[in-house]
């Protein structure tokens, strides 16, 4: 059984993919080719966003973003502490401030509350201009909540949807639910490609123009005249040729991924505490978290049963080595902690069939059953 399983995927679309690749190899434009601008269309024309820019990965997608806001030193950045690196890492490197905020037990994206206290009270010496806020598990996180934190103390907000392409909010498309957002194309993603890749997508035509000159060293319109510094940001023709098929058969994985989720809560929810989707919001379901208390027991039990399992995540950013010195909202991070040491996600993608889901369901069911009994 696989944990995500890219080979059923790949065997359904395997004929669009072989040909698409041939198509880039036949023309040649590995750089910049038309599969590039045709992704970016596509992509547009799925989620409603204004513009979109495509770039080399979801942590570039961040740093484009940064770049195009202008974030350096001295700017303090709210983020979740409960995520990937990615989303502090970009932040540090521009010379700004990453400061880590809790989240909200039920939904594990940024506690609204908790957001307002630290931008009411950032760091000393910093000054509060920004928000990234995660959509963890392919679940939005409450923007209309965040929204009004930022624009009560005039700070800005991107989505950090590395997970959560595909989803919605009160029927609006993940990439326009706020001005700036930024994806992730990593393979494991709920649409992802053969490498790395992602996009940001904006609602302001100016910050698309600079976007787009900072994936490319900054150029302007010659080559050799760069306007900015930037970074050399691309997404390869490659990985756009394959995205495009696989943005094809989207819509369908997506309902596909939604069934899973149902069945997994159906017959899940008695022996452990199942994921929820907040009121007017779909998800992408990029993983399936459960929690359970004595996870260790419970993961151990299902391995013997052969059934694969992967926290996320097992350490909050704030007590990693590289970023165990940058400031914590004042209110603590004591939810990011707890479901460090509870969360457990199971076996998600368009493919699992229900055989299979059900020998993870008895199997799930037998470990919290026998470690509870301890």
């Amino acid at each position: 059984m696989q944990f995500i399983d890219l080979a059923a995927q790949q065997a359904r679309i395997r004929t669009r993919v072989d040909s698409a690749i041939a198509a880039v190899l036949d023309h040649g434009q590995y750089i910049m080719g038309p599969e590039v601008y045709e992704l970016e269309t596509e992509l547009g024309r799925f989620c409603g966003a204004p513009h979109t820019v495509s770039c080399a990965s979801g942590t570039d997608a961040l740093l484009l973003a940064l770049l195009a806001r202008g974030v350096g030193p001295g700017d303090a950045v709210f983020v979740p502490s409960f995520t990937f690196a990615a989303t502090a890492e970009v932040v540090a490197l521009l010379g700004a401030v990453p400061v880590f905020v809790d989240i909200e037990p039920r939904y594990f994206n940024l506690d609204v509350a908790a957001l307002e206290a630290a931008v009411e009270h950032p760091p000393a010496g910093t000054r509060p201009v920004g928000v990234i806020a995660v959509d963890l598990f392919g679940l939005p996180a409450d923007y209309a909540g965040i929204g009004r934190v930022a624009e009560a103390h005039d700070v800005w907000v991107i989505a950090d949807a590395a997970q959560s392409f595909g989803a919605t909010t009160d029927g609006i498309e993940v990439g326009r639910v706020v001005p700036l957002t930024t994806t992730s194309f990593f393979p494991a993603k709920p649409l992802g490609c053969y490498g790395d890749g992602g996009a940001v997508f904006c609602e302001d035509p100016d910050e698309a123009a600079r976007i787009r000159s900072l994936r490319i060293h900054g150029s302007g319109s010659h080559k050799y005249d760069n306007e900015r510094i930037g970074v050399n940001g691309r997404l390869d023709t490659l990985q756009a040729a394959i995205l495009l098929e696989k943005l094809r058969i989207f819509p369908d994985e997506l309902a596909l991924r939604d069934g899973v989720a149902s069945r997994y809560s159906e017959q899940l929810a008695d022996v452990c505490e199942v994921p929820e989707t907040t009121p007017g919001c779909t998800s992408a379901w990029a993983q399936y978290t459960i929690r359970v208390d004595d996870r260790d027991a419970v993961v151990e039990s299902l391995r013997n049963d052969g059934v694969p399992t992967a926290i996320y995540y097992p350490l909050p950013l704030h007590l990693q080595t590289a970023f165990k010195d940058f400031p914590r909202a004042e209110s603590g991070l004591a939810v990011s902690e707890n479901l460090a040491g509870r969360v457990l996600s199971l076996p998600m993608h368009p493919y699992l069939t229900e055989d299979d889901q059900a020998t993870v369901v008895a199997a799930v069911r037998r470990a919290v059953h026998t470690a509870n009994a301890a």
